[in-house]
C-alpha cells in the first residue's frame, strides 16, 4: 500500500485556500486599527497561500481513494503547513523578527499550548495579537475537521483526515455524513464562542478584548493580549466565567448532543470520564484552597477559591491563562497543578494532554492486575461506563501511555542541552507535549520560553504538534515501515 501523494498534495492545496481565507479576519482589525504594514503582511501572505493552493489544486486531480495511511500524512503536514505559513505574518511585519521564534508561536497557537517566547505582548500590533489568538480558535477544534466542515465534498478523504488529527481515543459520528458530523461540532463551537463573548462583554471587557480571550478559552488556548493574562482583570466576574468556560470546553464535545435527547441529562451525568474529570476539578481546588488558606498564602477565602479553582480548570484543560503565579505556591498546592497537567481535558474536546480517558482505563488496568495478582483464575472484565472495553483499546492505551513517557524523556535530553535547571527543562517538554502553556522554574506563568535556544525552541515546536496529533500520527512518519509499499 502506497501513499497517495496525488491526494495528499492536493488536500495542501486546499489547506492553503482554507488558510488564506483565515487571514481575513486579521486584515479587517489591522485596517480598523490602521496598522498598515500589518495589513500588508496580512495581504502578501494570504496572496500567496491562495495562488499556490490554486495551482496545487488544478495541478492534482479529485481523489476519493485516500486511505487512513494517506489521512495520517494530511494530518500532520496540515498542523505543520499551517504553523509553517501562519508564522509569515509575524516575520513580515517585524512583530517577532526571528522566524524560529514565530515559527513557535505559531505552533503554540495552533496546538491551542499558549506558551509564548514574548516577553512583552502589549506593544505588538493588535491585529497580530488577534492572529495569535485567532490560530487558537481554528486549532482548538481541528484544522482538517474545520476542512471537513467546509468542503462536503471532501467525503472519504476528509474523514480519515481528520479521524487521524481529532484528540482523544474516539470521536463518535452524530450524523452518516463525517461533514454533517463537523458541521454540528463547529456550530456547538461557535455557540460557546458568542456566549462567552457576551458574558465577557457584561463584565466590562472591550469587543476585542472578548474575542481574544474567548478564543483563548473556547480554543483551550491561553494566549491573552496583557502579560498579567487573566490577572490583568480584577474582576472576579470574568475570571468565574472563563473558569466556567474552560470546563466546559474540556468536556467532550460529543456529550452535549445527548443533552436534547430524552434522558439525556442523566447519561450526561453518568458518563465516567466527566464524573473524573470533574471529580479532579473540585477535588484538586478544594485541597489547593485549604493549603493557601492553612499557609499564609492568602487571607481571604473568596480569594483563594477562585483562583484555585481558576489554574486547576486553567491547567486541567490546558489552556494556560493565569490569574495568579502558582509557582509562588507552597509545594503541595505545586505538586497537584503538576499532577493535573499530566491529566490533561476528556477525550474527543478542544483540550489537550493524556486525556482524562486514558488516565480511568490505565487505572482500572491497575486495579485488575491487582485482582489478578490475588485471585489468579478470576475473569475480570474491564468496563468502562458500564460498556466493556475492548482488548484492542486497552493495548492501544497503554501503546500511547509508554509512548508518551518515551518521547517525554527524550525530550528532556535534547532541551537539557540549554543547561538549565532540572524544574525548567521537565516542566517546558511536558507543557509543550500536553500541549499546557505554562510550566513551572524559568518558564513558569509570568515568565516565558525567550530563555531557550533555537534548537530548543524546534524541539518543542514539534513536540506540541506531536501532543496535538496524539504522538503516533506525527511519529508514525518517521517509521520505514510506514514509506514501505510491501508492509502493512
Amino acid at each position: 500500500m502506497t501513499v497517495n501523494l496525488n491526494g495528499v498534495v492536493r488536500m495542501m492545496g486546499i489547506l492553503l485556500i482554507v488558510l488564506a481565507c483565515c487571514f481575513l479576519p486579521s486584515l479587517v482589525v489591522a485596517i480598523i486599527y490602521k496598522e498598515s504594514v500589518s495589513f500588508w503582511s496580512f495581504m502578501l501572505t494570504g496572496i500567496s497561500c491562495a495562488v499556490i493552493g490554486f495551482i496545487l489544486k488544478k495541478l492534482t486531480r479529485p481523489s476519493l481513494a485516500l486511505k487512513a495511511r494517506d489521512g495520517y500524512l494530511i494530518a500532520a503536514l496540515g498542523w505543520m503547513l499551517a504553523s509553517l505559513v501562519g508564522a509569515v505574518p509575524f516575520v513580515i511585519s517585524g512583530a517577532i523578527p526571528s522566524y524560529v521564534d514565530a515559527f513557535f508561536e505559531t505552533c503554540s497557537g495552533f496546538s491551542t499550548t499558549g506558551s509564548t517566547i514574548l516577553a512583552d505582548i502589549e506593544p505588538l500590533p493588535r491585529s497580530m495579537l488577534f492572529w495569535r489568538s485567532f490560530t487558537h480558535w481554528i486549532g482548538g477544534m481541528g484544522i482538517i475537521v474545520f476542512m471537513a466542515a467546509v468542503l462536503p465534498s471532501m467525503g472519504i478523504s476528509g474523514q480519515l483526515a481528520a479521524s487521524a488529527e481529532t484528540p482523544g481515543p474516539t470521536l463518535d459520528k452524530l450524523s452518516s455524513r463525517y461533514s454533517d458530523t463537523a458541521k454540528k461540532l463547529y456550530l456547538l463551537y461557535t455557540a460557546f464562542t458568542v456566549i462567552e463573548v457576551i458574558l465577557l462583554l457584561f463584565g466590562g471587557m472591550s469587543l476585542y478584548d472578548s474575542l481574544l480571550h474567548t478564543f483563548g478559552t473556547v480554543g483551550t488556548g491561553g494566549f491573552s493580549s496583557y502579560n498579567a493574562s487573566i490577572s490583568h482583570y480584577a474582576n472576579p466576574y470574568i475570571h468565574w466565567v472563563i473558569t466556567i468556560f474552560m470546563i466546559l470546553c474540556g468536556i467532550n464535545f460529543n456529550l452535549y448532543f445527548l443533552l436534547g435527547k430524552r434522558g439525556g441529562i442523566k447519561s450526561f451525568f453518568r458518563d465516567s470520564e466527566l464524573k473524573l474529570y470533574l471529580g479532579i476539578i473540585f477535588v484538586c481546588s478544594l485541597l489547593i484552597t485549604v493549603d493557601l488558606l492553612a499557609t499564609g498564602t492568602y487571607d481571604s477565602v473568596s480569594d483563594s477559591v477562585r483562583d484555585s479553582a481558576f489554574q486547576v480548570s486553567s491547567i486541567i484543560t490546558t489552556t494556560g491563562y493565569m490569574t495568579a503565579d502558582y509557582d509562588t505556591w507552597p509545594t503541595f498546592s505545586k505538586m497537584l497543578i503538576f499532577l493535573v497537567l499530566l491529566t490533561g481535558a476528556c477525550s474527543s474536546s478542544t483540550g489537550g494532554g493524556v486525556k482524562i480517558i486514558r488516565v480511568l482505563v490505565s487505572l482500572k488496568m491497575v486495579r485488575r492486575g491487582f485482582s489478578l495478582k490475588l485471585h489468579p483464575n478470576r475473569v475480570v472484565t474491564l468496563t468502562v461506563g458500564g460498556k466493556e472495553v475492548q482488548q484492542e483499546v486497552a493495548t492501544n492505551i497503554a501503546n500511547f501511555v509508554f509512548c508518551y513517557i518515551l518521547v517525554a524523556f527524550v525530550g528532556f535530553l535534547l532541551v537539557s542541552l540549554n543547561n538549565l535547571d532540572l524544574v525548567t527543562t521537565v516542566s517546558s517538554v511536558l507543557t509543550c507535549l500536553g500541549n499546557a502553556g505554562p510550566g513551572f522554574g524559568q518558564v513558569g506563568p509570568a515568565l516565558n520560553f525567550s530563555i531557550l535556544s533555537d534548537f530548543s525552541k524546534l524541539v518543542l515546536s514539534l513536540l506540541m504538534i506531536a501532543g496535538r496529533l496524539e504522538l503516533f500520527t506525527f511519529f508514525m512518519l518517521f517509521s520505514p515501515r510506514y514509506w514501505n509499499s510491501n508492509k502493512a
